[in-house]
């Protein structure tokens, strides 16, 4: 299965969002994030319509960990990257949550892999966790492709294709599209949410939460947005008179 994608919309939109909350990851960890995004929206097009996914990269050398979820009912993606308190490991690990429905068990999977090519990543996780194989080529000017192993594939061939290979295969082979996806960036973080999260330290303790002070500033888990939560708005969502989710 060849899935194929224009994605220069939706780095339009990462980008917007970096700089709408000021968010300046170092060269090094865009390049990161974004080869990330890239490999995650392939592999969540390639996925059935009902499912929910997320991966977390965690690399070593750089120590930062990559956080990508998607949503394949709405067709979105978000991500976001850590570098505070990334905990030490022998090796680089892929996590892999799935999620085929919104009322459904989480299913997850672990692989270790090696480097920082993140489609060499990704790769790794078909191997070890889907058992088959896939392969990610970039195609230039933000034109990306995932070639993925079906029952009785040529697995010689496959991993023996080459990005000029991959530009005149419809020239060798005969390709009929199954469906087009529109995917874009969202993450749908709102005050709300971020109160809800924050709630049960809150409940626990929340005058170490505020401190001596009437403000906290935190970003989304997902997509590291900045909100502002005020100790008044906190004490209302705790008394059930805040807006609803």
């Amino acid at each position: 299965m060849l899935v194929q994608a224009d994605l220069g919309s939706l780095l339009v939109d990462y980008y917007l969002h970096q700089a709408d909350h000021h968010l300046l990851p170092s060269a090094e960890h865009d390049a990161l994030l974004k080869q990330a995004l890239m490999a995650f929206t392939l592999h969540a097009a390639a996925r059935p319509r009902n499912e929910h996914l997320a991966w977390t990269i965690g690399l070593q050398d750089p120590r930062v960990n990559l956080f990508l979820s998607g949503d394949n009912e709405d067709c979105i993606v978000t991500g976001r990257l850590f570098t505070e308190n990334v905990r030490a490991a022998d090796r680089n690990v892929f996590f892999s949550e799935l999620m085929p429905s919104r009322a459904a068990e989480k299913r997850r999977s672990v692989v270790n892999f090696d480097g920082t090519d993140l489609f060499r990543a990704a790769e790794a996780f078909y191997a070890d966790s889907e058992q088959r194989t896939a392969r990610y080529f970039n195609l230039g000017e933000e034109h990306f492709a995932m070639l993925l192993a079906q029952p009785d594939c040529d697995e010689a061939w496959l991993r023996g294709l080459q990005p000029a290979d991959l530009k005149v295969l419809a020239a060798t082979e005969t390709l009929t599209r199954i469906e087009q996806r529109l995917y874009r960036w969202h993450c749908g973080c709102k005050q709300s949410r971020i109160l809800a999260a924050l709630a049960p330290a809150a409940r626990a303790d929340l005058a170490d939460l505020f401190g001596d002070g009437e403000v906290i500033h935190v970003q989304c888990p997902r997509c590291a947005a900045a909100h502002t939560i005020t100790r008044e708005a906190m004490e209302a969502w705790l008394a059930g008179s805040a807006p609803p989710l």
